[in-house]
């Protein structure tokens, strides 16, 4: 059977969640293309730094991630493709990316002194054992694989993990209610343009953006005298979205300044964007579970920029070298028989609680 048969109805939109789902790697930032040259082993297929990654780690990165996808979208998936790329080849440069970036990061923690302690040192010996012990006889000659193999990535993994957290682990988890307020709204949207059916967007001419523009005003007088603002809403507004909740620095910053401005139930004056005029009524100035997400968000969102300036300023003079005929060969396992997509599973079953 061909993993790879088309099939009618794959969208781009498909696509790009794939490109987007997590397939359990470290995502702080990443490391740049590796570079062109000659002369490795038989099996390398990258270096960086000392690092060297092999064809079977690279095997189980991606059967993993391939056998995730299909989990969900199931083998037709690989026949979609976007912008000239399909999506194994966009799959294939996600994991070169992503354990070139696990190995730089085990180089990083070596250069700050960050290892495994015995309790790790023994999760990370289990775990090799387990997942190399659920592999079958074909898995493990297909994807080139041996337990030493299995035990230096899940060493190499938890030594990436463990000097994110040593970086990061002087930033203030604390954000005050204000700074991550997050507020509910409902809007009209009357747009000023139109875009054709190749993407192209163009702006409505003087004359007509001001009868939008009284059209706006005369709806945003229906919901001040008193009509239902979601039926409004539900009638003209060009937006397929009506309510949005969302903090300070997450959307346009006059459609943010007029929202904030709003008390609960008050309904704004006509206003624009580049989208086009907005009426806004405000639902809630203050939601709860959403300003506690966001404080959450906003946290990650600081780590990830001081783990990615100290990442970046390590990785930059590394010399990085691809095997590019090996790379070029190594492709999707077609074999039914390979079901393995629980690398990472595994890993945080060990490693949660540490």
């Amino acid at each position: 059977m061909d993993r790879r048969k088309n099939r009618a109805g794959l969208s781009v939109q498909v696509l790009l969640i794939c490109q987007l789902l997590a397939v359990g790697m470290l995502t702080a930032c990443s490391s740049g293309r590796v570079v062109f040259t000659t002369g490795f082993g038989r099996d390398e297929v990258f270096r960086i730094g000392s690092r060297v990654c092999t064809t079977a780690e690279i095997m189980v990165y991606l059967t993993n991630a391939q056998n995730q996808y299909e989990s969900v979208y199931g083998s037709e998936i690989w026949s979609v493709s976007h912008e000239g790329m399909g999506l194994e080849e966009s799959l294939k440069e996600n994991i070169l990316a992503k354990a070139a970036q696990i190995k730089a990061m085990s180089l990083m923690a070596e250069s700050k002194g960050v290892e495994l302690n015995p309790v790790e040192e023994r999760h990370v010996k289990s775990a090799a054992e387990e997942y190399f012990g659920s592999l079958s006889d074909r898995e493990k000659e297909l994807m080139g694989v041996d337990l030493a193999a299995v035990q230096r990535m899940y060493t190499e993994y938890a030594l990436a993990d463990k000097v994110y957290q040593y970086i990061i682990q002087d930033i203030n988890p604390e954000i005050s209610d204000d700074e991550a307020r997050t507020i509910t709204v409902q809007h009209i949207l009357f747009r000023t343009s139109t875009v054709d059916e190749g993407g192209n967007r163009a702006e409505l001419s003087e004359s007509d953006r001001r009868k939008v523009y009284q059209k706006a005003s005369d709806v945003r007088k229906q919901a001040a005298d008193g009509v239902d603002f979601l039926e409004l809403a539900s009638r003209y507004s060009e937006d397929v979205t009506i309510t949005y909740s969302f903090g300070k620095g997450q959307i346009d910053k006059t459609f943010e300044e007029t929202a904030f401005s709003l008390e609960t139930g008050e309904i704004s004056q006509v206003i624009e964007t580049e989208a086009g005029y907005h009426i806004i009524k405000c639902i809630t100035t203050f939601d709860r579970a959403e300003t506690d997400a966001n404080k959450l968000m906003i946290v990650e969102e600081r780590r990830r920029e001081v783990f990615g300036e100290e990442y970046d300023a390590f990785v930059e003079p590394l010399a990085r070298q691809l095997n590019t005929k090996l790379w070029e060969k190594i492709t999707l396992l077609e074999d039914e028989a390979v079901t393995t997509k629980n690398f990472f599973e595994i890993y945080e079953k060990y490693f949660s609680a540490v």
